[in-house]
């Protein structure tokens, strides 16, 4: 009895060595065609595997699907969100354009008043910089062929840069603020305000500080209800830029020429380096 049990064991054995052999076999690269015990235990093997395979398939599938669903929610709850705010804000400025055509109409606006700050803006590509590190002059691909005038204002999506200085027939000269002074006459010097405070013409932008890249507003009589931080804007007043086109904000506050009155530094909105296209500022005549 115990003989025949260890000669069970025995070959309880010797069958796993065997399968572990072919398995082994099975598994080998290059090697001879199989036989046909070869391809039955292999065949048996794969049918194995394949029915534990596709159920385990199945259940990572569905664990995915679920994540997946959760990352489209909260996708959804996000894009609602936004479409919420966007249709409150689309709201907010249907009501003050409505509110401001009233107050044009019961101000008696005249049509040429209404369309006074309707600008167009004509995208232009800079197509030359002028190497002249003390001549701050850009061209661009606008001419008076295009309606392109002299004193245009000329700024890029994030402020104003300049003003075109001459004009060619398929091109225009753009002097950048940088070229701004107080001492040359042909330097138009920039009439601002501090947004949000439009109704008080704060100063004149008459100069650019080479050593801090800063605009420099002087003469400035009251500075009590400016702050650092608050954002210039052209008031219009100048007669050379239109009004409302954000400039710089404000770095600093302080005394002027012999105490009397401030000196505002105003660090630009826009960047003079590497400008590829601009907005040239149309504004409808007056008639």
């Amino acid at each position: 009895m115990f003989k025949f049990m260890g000669n069970k064991r025995l070959i309880f054995l010797m069958f796993g060595l065997v399968c572990f052999f072919i398995l082994m076999g099975l598994t080998l690269g290059n090697r001879a065609p199989m036989t046909w015990p070869e391809k039955f235990v292999k065949d048996s093997v794969s049918w194995t595997q394949g029915l534990f395979y596709k159920p385990a398939a199945q259940v990572a599938g569905f664990f995915e699907d679920i994540r997946q669903l959760r990352v489209i929610y909260e996708e959804n709850k996000t894009l609602k969100l936004t479409l919420t705010q966007y249709a409150r804000d689309t709201q907010r400025l249907n009501e003050l354009e409505s509110q401001n055509k009233r107050l044009m109409e019961a101000l008696g606006f005249t049509e040429r008043q209404r369309q006074a700050n309707v600008y167009t803006y004509r995208i232009a590509e800079v197509v030359t910089i002028d190497p002249d590190p003390y001549n701050s002059t850009v061209t661009i691909n606008l001419g008076d062929k295009d309606g392109i005038k002299e004193n245009m204002a000329v700024m890029t999506v994030d402020g104003l840069v300049g003003r075109v200085s001459k004009v060619f027939g398929f091109h225009s000269n753009v002097q950048l603020l940088t070229e701004i002074t107080d001492t040359d006459n042909n330097s138009k010097a920039i009439a601002v305000t501090v947004k949000g405070n439009e109704n008080q013409p704060f100063g004149m932008i008459e100069s650019f500080d080479s050593k801090t890249g800063e605009l420099v507003m002087n003469k400035v009589e009251h500075a009590d209800e400016m702050k650092v931080g608050d954002t210039i804007i052209t008031s219009g007043l100048g007669q050379v830029f239109p009004k409302g086109i954000e400039v710089g904000t404000i770095s600093s506050i302080g005394p002027g020429e012999f105490g009397i009155t401030y000196k505002v530094m105003v660090k630009p909105k826009a960047s003079f380096n590497r400008i590829r296209e601009v907005f040239v500022v149309e504004v409808p005549e007056v008639k």
